[in-house]
């Protein structure tokens, strides 16, 4: 039992307790999640390349995926720190105590923070790491039989008595570290949806229902709307952070006339606009999902720029969060394709979500979001191209970045099994602001068919396509290309999304029998 094994099982099972009961304290109190502060440390310090690879294997699991490997971080320090426990307990009880700090620093960069919420949650966290490991080595000593003992007979049952005690004592902290953590984690998912400090009123410009012929009736095929619980969410926030949009302000500054502070009643009371328009991740692979469509209302961006009076010479509009992560764009795009970006205060007739960027967010039509779409928005600054690289920039992605022409097959599905003959073939194609003007289908290596296109509900939202093709019996390859309004169709070379957007066509394998 004086292996190092044992020893690290000790420092492990003291942090798993100390990171459990540190999630738990923060649910309750509605205060940090230590893991997720280190967490965002983590995402600060990533080199370049790491946000694409992350989110090219786990995808929108991206998030959960790095708190994971946090939190098994963390717990194999502690094993570190059992280890060194053997030579000197104190050093181990100086680790966790170091660690707390360390947490409660990492919580405290948030904005939202609340100081005694962080100071209680990492105290916590720290007094049960200590408890954890000052129960555990006690037992672990007792649990060696003695070196010069007059009847060994005696000692060694009393000794493997204190070995399984240990052992099970550690596998209760572990589990209890594993439960408290999940049970403080979903506390800090069942917050109440957010409201709108005051009604927001109907849009002047309103939108009518969904026309006929703008969704084609296809089981399987993402809806021509995205639902707000099913939109894609990719950013750099490991929680979900909740804007008081009472005290809440936007301020507009830097090459302009005048500095313009407005608030959300300010907003509220300015001509809404309502406005279908699709977004997209840079980072989104060839057929993948992260892009979507939805009914965003807001106020119109160009009119509030020209309260603050912006300088000719301003080539770049920065939208930056609460928390200072930044996006921009060259504001010429806003007299061409981006006229009609909003400060969007709705989602799909509903208030903002949290977790999309409540209270405020940037829509600009066109543009991949990591340059352009600002969550939690609070400052637009207005600059030059040369004089500011936003958040994403320095980490090897393009400055201007716009939404390429894209198209997905979303039935049948990669690996599906239909029936041979005529199999109908469907998805969606998006070239925000250009608009599609032709999808294609193409069957193993013979001609390329031209689809069935939705009617578009706007300039700036993707279509869906149908096509029926017949098949035979066996495996077939089934790919699509997409034209844009401009007669560009985009090309058949696959490239990853660095540093400006996938490129390639979709392809899917099935079966026919």
């Amino acid at each position: 039992m004086r292996s190092n094994i044992v020893w690290g099982l000790a420092g492990a099972a003291a942090a798993a307790l100390a990171l459990g009961v540190g999630e738990l304290v923060g649910g309750l109190l509605g205060g940090p999640s230590l893991i997720a502060a280190v967490g965002a440390i983590v995402i600060e310090l990533q080199p370049p390349g790491a946000k694409d690879l992350m989110v090219t294997l786990f995808g929108e699991a991206d998030k959960v995926i790095l708190e994971t490997v946090t939190a098994i971080a963390a717990i194999a320090i502690g094993g570190v720190l059992g280890v060194l426990a053997r030579r000197d307990v104190r050093i181990a009880n100086a680790g966790i105590v170091a660690f707390g700090v360390i947490a409660f620093l990492a919580a405290m960069r948030d904005p939202l923070t609340d100081t005694l919420a962080a100071a209680v949650t990492a105290g916590l966290a720290v007094a049960a790491g200590l408890f954890g490991l000052g129960q555990l080595l006690p037992r672990l000593r007792a649990g060696a039989q003695p070196a010069a003992d007059p009847d060994p007979a005696v000692s060694a049952p009393v000794a493997a008595l204190e070995r399984r005690r240990f052992l099970a004592f550690s596998g209760t902290l572990l589990a209890a570290g594993a439960v408290t953590a999940v049970l403080g984690r979903f506390l800090t998912l069942q917050l109440p949806p957010v409201t709108a400090p005051q009604p927001i009123p109907s849009p002047g410009q309103s939108l009518p229902p969904v026309p006929a012929g703008a969704a084609l009736d296809v089981p399987g095929i993402t809806p021509i709307v995205v639902p707000n619980d099913a939109f894609y969410r990719i950013d750099t926030r490991l929680t979900v952070p909740r804007l008081d949009a009472q005290t809440w302000t936007m301020r507009i500054h830097g090459m302009v006339e005048r500095e313009v502070t407005l608030t959300y009643a300010d907003l509220v009371a300015m001509p809404l606009v309502e406005r279908y328009v699709t977004i997209a991740c840079v980072s989104n692979e060839v057929g993948g999902n992260l892009v979507g469509n939805a009914k965003w209302t807001g106020v119109p961006l160009v009119p509030v720029l020209e309260l603050a009076g912006v300088r000719p010479e301003a080539s770049q509009l920065v939208g930056r969060s609460f928390d200072g992560w930044t996006a921009g764009f060259p504001t010429a795009h806003l007299g061409g394709a981006g006229s009609d970006a909003m400060i969007a205060l709705q989602m799909n007739d509903e208030v903002l979500p949290a977790r999309h960027g409540f209270p405020a967010r940037l829509i600009v039509p066109g543009l991949f979001g990591y340059v352009s779409a600002t969550k939690w928005l609070t400052e637009i600054e207005l600059t030059t191209l040369e004089a500011f690289d936003a958040y994403w920039v320095p980490l090897g992605w393009a400055k201007e970045a716009p939404i390429l022409t894209q198209s997905r097959i979303d039935v049948p599905g990669r690996g599906d099994a239909v029936t041979a003959g005529s199999v109908v073939a469907a998805g969606v194609a998006w070239a925000p602001t250009r608009g599609i003007s032709r999808v294609e289908v193409q069957l193993d290596e013979g001609p390329w068919q031209t689809a069935q296109l939705s009617v578009p509900l706007s300039g700036a939202a993707w279509v869906q396509w149908q096509a029926g093709v017949e098949m035979g019996a066996g495996q077939h390859t089934l790919r699509v290309r997409a034209t844009d309004g401009t007669g560009t169709t985009q090309p058949a070379e696959r490239t990853p999304p660095a540093p400006d957007g996938a490129r390639g066509y979709h392809e899917v394998r099935v079966s026919a029998g």
